[in-house]
């Protein structure tokens, strides 16, 4: 499973990553080459939250094969993914839109076929494995899972605690291959601000041993300086960094776009009574189709990109204008 299976190498590698202040800015494409078969690909966000979706469209599209997918809440990218026959593995917490739409059919479908291996972690477990990574220890523990099955599916371990007497769950530690994360901006040299909650993207970023940033908007190093403080991911934790607008779509940018629901609905409903060929023929539409992440986003038309932009600045504050 990628470099997590050996923790000494893995940590050894994270060690070793270029510290440099270089321009770190490449293409859409150039950024994806950086996954190679066979990689643990973590992805930042959660659910439909920055979703880095211009990401996972050109990853679909170069066609990487045998991946494993790592996210605290997956959305509906795992099964674009699945369908693509781009992973064969996922390790996460939830598959699925949301609660309204009910568990993945189509996750179902492959897991229970076996063509996809399902590890399920805690959506707390998950994260303590991406801090432990981050913090370069082997494990941390917890009192998440005790008491469930997953312990008995799991690569989890239980030990009596020595101050307690407890007994306490032990999560090793997650060292994704590469790291796929959206955020608000970016300076050239990677060092990358979000609005909004973070979800697990910082830890992401300290774990992994590649990681590919794509911003909504690249900004001069002085605009980050004026706000440090809402740094959370350092230039020294950044490999590639991609400008790219509505990254998210149709999923949500907080305070610059809200998520395209009634394009979720539509994809939910259809793939819940079609199946696979649905999500096939989705993937032609807005994957493989384009010729470009501009086309895809054309497909969604302006009128709904700048109706999700008009409803997130009502939801910060900021007006009906």
């Amino acid at each position: 499973m990628g470099i997590e299976a050996d923790f000494e190498t893995a940590r050894r590698q994270v060690e070793a990553k270029r510290r440099s202040i270089t321009d770190k800015r490449i293409s859409l494409e150039e950024a994806v080459a950086l996954v190679r078969d066979g990689n643990v690909v973590a992805v930042g966000g959660c659910l439909y939250s920055r979703t880095p979706i211009g990401l996972l469209w050109a990853l679909i599209r170069r066609r990487r094969r045998n991946l494993t997918l790592v996210r605290n809440l997956t959305c509906y990218e795992a099964e674009l993914l699945m369908v693509a026959d781009a992973v064969d593995r996922l390790v996460t917490s939830w598959v699925g839109i949301a609660l309204p739409w009910g568990l993945s059919r189509i996750f179902r479908e492959y897991v229970e076929s076996g063509r996809v291996v399902f590890e399920e972690w805690s959506h707390l477990a998950l994260g303590l494995r991406l801090r432990a990574a981050a913090m370069g220890v082997p494990f941390l523990p917890t009192f998440s899972m005790l008491g469930s099955d997953l312990l008995k599916t799991s690569k989890a371990q239980t030990i009596t605690c020595p101050f307690t007497g407890k007994t306490v769950c032990l999560v090793p530690a997650l060292f994704p291959d590469v790291a796929l994360i959206h955020v608000h901006r970016a300076d050239p040299y990677g060092n990358a601000q979000i609005d909004g909650y973070p979800h697990m993207d910082q830890d992401l970023a300290a774990a992994a041993a590649t990681v590919i940033v794509s911003a909504e908007r690249v900004v001069d190093p002085e605009e980050i300086r004026r706000s440090g403080d809402r740094t959370v991911i350092p230039f020294f934790a950044v490999d590639a960094v991609v400008e790219l607008p509505y990254g998210a779509y149709p999923h949500e940018c907080y305070g610059l776009y809200e998520a395209d629901f009634a394009h979720l609905e539509t994809y939910a409903r259809r793939a819940s009574a079609e199946g696979e060929a649905w999500v096939r023929s989705y993937l032609e539409e807005f994957f493989h189709g384009p010729s470009s992440f501009s086309e895809y986003l054309a497909r969604f038309g302006l009128g709904s990109l700048l109706e999700t932009g008009r409803r997130a600045r009502i939801l910060v504050g900021g007006g009906i204008s």
